[in-house]
Order: C-alpha cells, then structure tokens, then sequence
C-alpha cells in the first residue's frame, strides 16, 4: 500500500490540531521531569501552595476510604498529575480543571505538569496528586507491583478509559517491507532508550519471534529524529506510539513515500495474550483526518486512563467520572486527543479496577440507556399493535359497505410523503407534513 507524495496534503491541515503525543516526543519521555505548577491559566484556585496545597488535597479527596462508600463531605483539593508541557496530557488537565471546578464537591483543581506514567502514579501514592492520565501498560504493571515498580503495587483506581495511543510503524516504500517479520534485517527507528515507544517496539518485534539483534540497525530516534533519517535514506522503518494522526507521520508524508506495517495475525494475537492491556485498533481507510489512506490498516494499541487514589471518596469519584462524560458529549472539546474515542467505552478494556465511585456511576448510566431503549420498544411495539387493530378494523368495515349495497367501498385517502393531504403545502427543507427534514439540516458533529 504505497502513498505517493503529494496525494495527501490537502488532507492533513487537521494533524496538528489532532496529533495526541506520547512516547518519547510527547507525554511519557524517558526523563525525570520535576513536577511544576501548570501556567498561570491553568494553576489552582484555591488558596493553599506548595506542599500546604498538596496535604490539604490529599487530606481533602481521601475521606475514609471507597470501600466504605463515604460521601457528603466537604468541598476537596485536586491536583491534577498530567505530563510534560508538549504532550496531550497537560492541554487535556487544562480542559478539565474547569470541568471539575464547576462540581459542588470539587473547591479547586491545580494543574501540574510531569514527567508523565511513572511519576504520576508515584504521585498518586505518595499523596501529591489526585488525579492523572496514565498509559495503561504502566498502570498495569503498577497494579501488579512489577518491573520499575516491584514489590510495591500501587493503591489506585480508574475512574475513566480515554483515547488509545496506537502503535504505528511506517516504512520507506522502496524497503520492500510490509509485514512485522519484514523488518528482519532493516535498519529500524524504535525510539529513545526507556520510552513507551521502545517498550511497544521490543513486545511487537518480541510478538514475531524477533529481536534487536535480528535487526541491521537499531536506532533510539525520536519521533522527528525518524523522520529526518526516513527521509535521508538512512532508515528503512520507524515506530511511532500516539494517537492518529500522529503530525511527525504526516510531515514524513509530504516528503517521502510510505506504507503503514500492520501489526496483525498471529503477532496481535500473541501480543495480547501475553500484554492484556494492548488492543486491536484499525487505522480506518479514506479517512482525511486520519491519514487518507487507501486501505484499513490493523494495529495494536494502549489505552490511556485517568486514575485516583483508591482512598478517594466515593461521591467525589463518581461526580468526577459524570462530569467527565458529560464533557465528552457535550460537544465543546477543546482537546483533539478527546475526540478519538467513543465516551460508551470509558469503563471497558480496563486493566485497573473501576473506582467503586465511577463504577456506580456508570452502572446508572448503563440502566438510564437500558430504560431508554426499553421504553422505546414498548412505543414500537404499541404502535405496531395499533396499526394492525386498524387495518382490521378497515377491512371489517370495507367488507360491510360490499355486503350492504353490493359495491366495493372506495380505500380510505391515505396521507404519505407520495401523496400529501391537499391543504398541507410542502416547503423548502420540510417534508410533506411540514416537520424539519433532518437531510436539509446541518449534520451535528
């Protein structure tokens, strides 16, 4: 599946806006980053600073615990852990400080920016933040208190899934590579040293039966790093773990020709039963906010997710997992990176528990659709039973008029699009009964 250069320039204006970084140019950097106060925009309101701030926060969320179910306590403190200032981590913080602020049970929420995953669940336990987006491998291995965190498993919770980062590899076209097995032997970019991109790299390579060492060269590029060595021949391939479209990709694009390497078959199924917190994902074809391209592509990917401390108050997790949905339908998100998964899967495919709190949550939310659709059944079937008792009814009464004079009695005028009733006049943009056309409406996104 080649992408000639050029073909799809005129659909990529959206990639900035849409681009969800991760990895190694984006949220979760191979780096130590120290936890700083977001920009004035977006810092707390509340009054307390500094370590007074975050022991009031931890003090204010905890309560007695959400195994007991607390509730109706008092306004609390949130600091929010997000990631480093040129991922999507911290714009997404920044959308939903204001999201929270607006709940009675929130006081004030306080953006900060880190170094993304690890730290954040570092945070979370050591009491320094109450909130964080995550990548679900990491929360994962937290959970199960294994790799950089063994023997210490983390006490957190999910209250919500969000966008999945989806690994991506992209090879030159000239390569001759288009299966995970084809890089055997290729010079490949897998991102620097520590990164989610190498993690996801080494398990995939791992899937197919492969290794670093079955591998030409192995460069630990970035993701602009790849794209200059793609580009100057001097790369075959390259990982990249971020959302779709990811901008590096498309910039690549524009300058080189391409084929996506699906990640699929026997090397996905291994991959996930070995990693359940990877998924199948498809880059979708023709469409332009997602690289235009001509065939799907089949892919892996992670979930991100938002965690809390599982002492955190029942009432507080659940509002905020509310709000956090109600945000999502809304249609105001500011933040592309939201928009890239449907708000009905916030609570599955987790790999860490349900906070008891969001669980009640969307345990309501699930009977309130079940309500809906079944009061729509029984409108469905009421109407079917009244249609039929009156098309009965039209028959009995045709039957006795032919009886009574010997004649056949005229149908009833019946009133359809095909023949309107003569004192209704169809307009522009209604149909024949003068109701909106909802096909003359501008499609609501």
């Amino acid at each position: 599946m080649m992408l000639r250069t050029g073909m799809l320039v005129a659909a990529l204006g959206l990639s900035g806006a849409l681009l969800v970084g991760c990895g190694d140019d984006g949220d979760d950097q191979a780096k130590s980053e120290t936890q700083e106060p977001s920009s004035s925009q977006q810092e707390s309101q509340s009054s307390g600073s500094g370590s007074d701030t975050q022991e009031m926060a931890a003090s204010d969320a905890s309560g007695s615990g959400s195994s007991e179910g607390s509730g109706g306590g008092e306004p609390v403190n949130l600091i929010f852990g997000t990631g480093g200032t040129g991922g999507s981590y911290y714009p997404i913080g920044g959308a939903l400080k204001g999201v929270f602020e607006k709940s009675d049970l929130v006081d004030g929420v306080q953006v900060v920016s880190t170094g993304a995953s690890v730290q954040n669940i570092n945070n979370i336990n050591d009491g320094l933040n109450q909130v964080a987006i995550v990548m679900s491998d990491v929360a994962y291995d937290a959970v199960k208190g294994q790799n950089q965190f063994d023997g210490q498993p983390a006490d957190i919770e999910t209250i919500a899934g969000m966008y999945p980062n989806v690994v991506q590899i992209v090879a030159t076209a000239d390569s001759d590579i288009h299966s995970v097995a084809d890089l055997k032997g290729k010079r490949v970019g897998v991102g620097k040293v520590g990164s989610g991109v190498e993690q996801s790299a080494a398990k995939v390579l791992e899937s197919a039966g492969l290794s670093y060492d079955d591998l030409a060269q192995v460069s630990h590029t970035g993701y602009a790093d790849s794209v200059t060595e793609m580009s100057n021949g001097n790369l075959d391939a390259a990982f990249f773990t971020s959302g779709v479209p990811n901008s590096s990709i498309t910039g690549l694009m524009q300058s080189t020709d391409i084929t996506f390497v699906p990640v699929s078959g026997d090397v996905a199924s291994t991959l996930l039963e070995k990693y359940p917190y990877y998924e199948n994902y498809e880059i979708p074809a023709g469409a332009p906010e997602r690289y235009n391209l001509g065939d799907a592509v089949d892919t892996v990917a992670i979930r991100n997710i938002m965690i809390v401390p599982s002492s955190m108050r029942d009432d507080v997790a659940e509002d905020l997992a509310k709000r956090f949905h109600d945000y999502l339908e809304s249609g105001s998100v500011s933040v592309g990176a939201l928009k890239q998964f449907d708000p009905a899967t916030m609570d599955q495919n987790l790999v860490v528990p349900l906070h008891p709190g969001a669980k009640a949550y969307y345990e309501t939310l699930a009977s309130s659709a079940e309500a809906t659709s079944g009061d729509d059944a029984t409108t469905a079937g009421d109407n079917s039973d009244l249609s039929e008792e009156t098309a009965s009814m039209s028959a009995n009464e045709q039957a006795a008029t032919t009886e009574a004079d010997g004649t056949e009695a005229e149908p009833a005028k019946q009133t359809s699009a095909e023949t309107p009733e003569d004192n209704i006049e169809p307009t522009e943009g209604s149909d024949t009964n003068g109701n909106e056309n909802a096909q003359d409406k501008e499609p609501q996104s």
